[in-house]
């Protein structure tokens, strides 16, 4: 990133002019205008940095390292994404049993011979207990 910049600034320092002087105590100054009638326009030249091997090869293993860090953040987050949506939806569910539950509907379950067995009042209070937990554990 900082090689990038560096190259494109390039241009604009090479174009840049920079002068020397010095002043009447002998201290010398540099600018981009000369701010004496004895300042000298000197030329500056960029330094070009080679990177070794060892370098470069250090530079791309912290880039896939970190890119690597990046696609498992992101796998992350839509594994949270959707035990979230999950919990939404069970949550909903619970609710929904509860909100039924206290309308005061008869509860029965169908057995294999497709008779209904109706709830009694105290099964119904403990399936309520049993939802109100369950809504409470996961839905808060």
């Amino acid at each position: 990133m900082r090689v990038l910049l560096c190259l494109l600034l390039l241009p604009g320092l090479a174009a840049a002019e920079i002068y020397r002087w010095t002043d009447a105590n002998g201290q010398v100054h540099f600018g981009q205008r000369p701010a004496a009638p004895d300042a000298q326009q000197i030329e500056v030249k960029p330094q070009v940095v080679e990177r070794d091997q060892l370098t470069r090869e250090r530079q791309e293993r912290t880039s896939r390292f970190y890119d690597a860090r990046r696609e498992e953040q992101a796998q992350a987050a839509v594994v949270a994404a959707e035990r979230q949506a999950k919990r939404a939806e069970e949550c909903r569910e619970l609710r929904k049993k509860l909100t039924s539950i206290a309308e005061g509907r008869s509860y029965y379950r169908t057995g294999a011979d497709g008779q209904r067995s109706y709830y009694s009042d105290e099964q119904v209070d403990a399936a309520r207990q049993q939802l109100q937990s369950q809504a409470a554990e996961r839905c808060s």
